[in-house]
């Protein structure tokens, strides 16, 4: 049990809101914790913009450090859908599918009432397909991760939401927005924070659950549209996110095995999932200046991991925003090695690392995109970014939640909590 946990401190879902309750409690929408929590995080948003890009067809160039009203360096505006455009309610977490038979690319965008589908075949003017409604209610935290043609979503204070699947490939025919059903719904949680997917292994995490005390709830998704549980990984108890690899990184005693790199509240927390039935806790390692250990990316050979803690700008006296750095040479000993900080002062949020890039989601600040070909001095510098919220950068939950860098194209997708789907072109080249 961790200390912030005996301590009865716990924060909630992606925006990580600090209560006196127990976790539990925190994550549960019959709880009167649970209201007052979700209550106070939709007070922080603004409402929904319905701002249109006054651009050509070729999008808006980055010119000037501006693109049409968005701060800009080195990152192009393509087309902002806003969410008036996608079926309403707020943004929230984002990813990306490239059907393998057309190499056609479309945005998974997920909201307060549902999961959009949008066709990104001409990145200027991107053409909303329909919405998964939400299963049993409105959620401020919904995940979604793709495997094999499927996307698998969870929400978070539904308490029967269960984990949806749908067939990405239904999307191949539809020329007028649908409304759709789910083609399978796992119910062995109800709520669940977040999704983390193998797919190399065929295996999904579902973390922040009613389950395995919040810890990682791992389902056998080789059969998309019949999942089954597989086990749990309860040790540390909550989980708030997750990155898991067939491991290939220097560490020779676990090179072949699933290992999970968790982000739990207070630690990277590393476990050994090769055996679903038997997790095994290879370390746990808190580091200087936690407040909440929120989420984090492998960089691409597997020896160093770019965590952000999500209220240590919030909470400290130092508002920039912070990305902590550690070496995994031992998967039993991390070392917790630097801190970058951003100029700019706001919030982190969900990060991917493609290539010798990492691109944050970083709330006010919009997408900042670092170079990490300085990870192993610890050396980050930002090479490119994209407000989407220009009125202001401060350590507060607007604008963007996350974003996809993983398009071939070259795209990347970001989702506003206010803002909608924005889609950008960064030109790194000229750093």
């Amino acid at each position: 049990m961790k200390l912030v946990r005996m301590m009865g401190l716990a924060v909630l879902t992606a925006s990580a809101l600090v209560l006196s309750m127990t976790a539990a409690s925190a994550h549960d929408p019959e709880t009167a914790e649970g209201q007052a929590a979700a209550r106070t995080f939709m007070a922080d948003h603004l409402p929904a913009e319905r701002h249109a890009v006054t651009g050509t067809a070729a999008g808006v160039p980055c010119v000037n450090g501006k693109a049409d009203i968005y701060p800009c360096k080195n990152v192009d505006l393509l087309s902002v859908l806003p969410l008036s455009g996608l079926g309403g309610g707020n943004g929230n977490d984002i990813w990306g599918w490239t059907d393998p038979s057309s190499g056609k690319e479309y945005a998974i965008v997920g909201r307060t009432n549902g999961t959009a589908f949008v066709d990104l075949s001409t990145p200027t003017s991107p053409k909303f397909l329909g919405n998964l409604p939400s299963n049993g209610g409105s959620s401020s935290w919904r995940d979604m991760k793709v495997y094999k043609d499927h996307a698998f979503i969870v929400a978070d204070f539904i308490t029967g939401h269960g984990m949806q699947v749908f067939d990405l490939t239904r999307l191949r025919t539809v020329t007028t927005p649908q409304t759709f059903t789910a083609d399978a719904l796992y119910r062995e949680f109800g709520p669940a924070h977040n999704i983390a997917i193998n797919e190399e292994t065929g295996f999904a995490y579902a973390i922040g659950s009613n389950t395995c005390s919040g810890g990682p709830h791992i389902v056998d998704i080789r059969n998309p549209k019949a999942p089954a549980k597989a086990g749990c990984v309860s040790q540390d108890g909550y989980t708030h996110d997750t990155q898991c690899v067939v491991y290939r990184g220097p560490d020779a005693a676990y090179r072949g095995k699933e290992i999970c790199f968790n982000a739990n509240e207070d630690t990277l927390t590393i476990v050994d999932v090769t055996d679903k039935a038997r997790p095994i806790q290879i370390s746990r390692k808190g580091y200087s200046g936690a407040q909440y250990s929120h989420q984090g990316w492998l960089t691409g050979d597997q020896r160093y991991f770019l965590l952000d803690d999500e209220l240590d700008e919030s909470r400290g006296t130092d508002k920039r925003t912070k990305t902590y750095v550690w070496d995994l040479a031992k998967l039993s000993a991390p070392v917790h090695t630097g801190v970058y900080s951003s100029p700019a002062t706001a919030i982190d949020h969900n990060q991917y690392i493609k290539g010798q890039y990492s691109y944050q989601a970083n709330y006010q600040a919009g997408l900042r995109i670092l170079d990490v070909s300085g990870v192993a001095s610890a050396k980050l510098s930002e090479v490119g970014y994209f407000d989407i919220y220009p009125s202001g950068n401060a350590a507060n939950f607007n604008g963007a939640w996350s974003n996809y860098p993983y398009f071939s194209s070259g795209i990347v997708i970001v989702n506003g909590i206010e803002q909608g789907l924005v889609v950008v072109k960064p030109n790194l080249g000229g750093k």
